[in-house]
């Protein structure tokens, strides 16, 4: 058991508001710093809606330094096939994931399972507070002091923003949403439901042009869904909205991809967002830092979301501990941060373009080259295009190397 710190108040004092993968990897390696930290989360609970992600590059350094390797390996999916079918249910392609990643280090788990780990590791050394966020922000010279909505005031050396793509404190501190707001033109909605599918370590995609559902198992009896589809509307879907936008933007696709909309009870938990980048200027004003996708959402396209918040709480943490003070060192965090997020946020970007094809004629000629490409020769472009940024944006960090 961690034994209470009996000098509290010698050491500074950071509050973070969000407790997903940027705040609670930003309370483990602050607490390294010499730190001590205060987690706000607005939710009652752990967020339950998460969809798989690939943890790879800087995000497995990251998990690598703080020990929870082998905890996330325990939640690791093995893929074997992800089999893709066309509206009518007819087999497009077979691609084999272990000869895509071959010689590439990474974990497929869901980002609940993720963020689980990080709360296990952050618990002994943080104090994390459900149900509470920040309703007003106050900086006085090296103070910052954030009234909170349960009606207390808590005072810290340092304030950081992780509360996601839709942060409080970035509204509060930095302005609105739309001025820094990038959508892709895609909305993403994920959500469990009863395994009856029996995937095994498959996954199962039905892809159409404009759009597509993709099925794999989560754990025993429960499978993971997540659509994607084209769409300029990106603003945001009340929870009561969701199951009824997404069953429109899929009205008349297969009825496999159908049935589980259908089924999903009422009032369940279904995520739906809009794909969308944060991009801005700057990443902190005074002591208030945004970290993770409320400074720089990269979307699910990037396969680096989750892994880049990892990285720039040790990133923060590092600096800190090199002294010089605080400000100079979120100048130099942000220095080193902004060339991996540029990097990435470009593929996302680019990858937008081509990753679900708008025309029946683009999607026909996307099937045709995944049909016929020598699998030796897929396997060699999809390695050269997400290696060669992975490990780039690992070596901007200086996490391409054992720390």
């Amino acid at each position: 058991m961690t034994q209470p710190d009996p000098r509290p108040e010698l050491r500074p004092h950071a509050l973070i508001v969000g407790a997903g993968a940027a705040g609670l990897s930003a309370a483990w390696w602050l607490d390294r710093a010499g730190w001590r930290t205060t987690v706000l989360e607005r939710a009652p609970d752990l967020r339950r809606d998460g969809y798989m992600i690939g943890l790879s590059g800087p995000g497995f350094e990251v998990a690598r330094r703080m020990g929870i390797l082998p905890a996330l390996r325990a939640h690791d999916r093995r893929i074997g096939e992800n089999v893709y079918r066309n509206r009518a249910g007819r087999q497009i392609v077979r691609l084999r994931y272990a000869e895509l990643l071959r010689g590439f280090e990474w974990i497929t788990l869901s980002r609940t399972e993720l963020v689980a780990e990080l709360l296990a590791a952050a618990r002994p050394v943080a104090d994390i507070r459900f149900g509470v966020t920040v309703d007003a922000i106050e900086q006085d010279g090296e103070r910052v002091t954030a009234r909170l909505t349960d009606g207390t005031v808590e005072a810290a050396d340092l304030l950081i923003g992780a509360d996601g793509v839709h942060s409080a404190v970035r509204r509060l501190c930095f302005g609105a949403d739309a001025a820094f707001e990038r959508p892709l033109g895609f909305r993403v909605a994920a959500f469990e439901a009863e395994d009856r599918l029996g995937l095994g370590h498959d996954f199962l995609s039905y892809s159409e042009p404009g759009r597509i559902a993709e099925f794999y198992t989560l754990a025993p009896r429960r499978l993971a869904t997540l659509y994607i589809w084209r769409s300029p509307d990106a603003a945001a879907v009340p929870p009561a909205q969701r199951a009824h936008v997404l069953r429109r933007a899929f009205d008349d696709s297969h009825p496999d991809a159908l049935r589980w909309i259908d089924n999903h009870p009422a009032g369940a938990p279904m995520f739906l967002d809009s794909m969308t980048l944060i991009e801005m200027p700057r990443w902190r004003t005074g002591r208030v830092l945004l970290l993770g996708d409320a400074a720089h959402c990269l979307t699910l396209l990037s396969g680096q979301g989750a892994g880049m918040a990892m990285a720039s709480a040790n990133v923060l943490a590092d600096e800190l501990a090199r002294g010089g003070g605080i400000d100079a060192a979120l100048d130099r965090h942000e220095a080193r941060m902004r060339p991996a997020v540029a990097r990435l946020q470009q593929r996302s970007r680019r990858i937008a373009g081509a990753f679900i094809p708008a025309t029946r004629r683009g999607y026909a000629l996307r099937n045709l080259s995944l049909r016929w490409m020598p699998r030796r020769l897929l396997a060699w472009y999809f390695m050269r295009n997400a290696r060669s940024e992975v490990l780039a944006a690992s070596a901007d960090l200086g996490l391409d190397r054992p720390g």
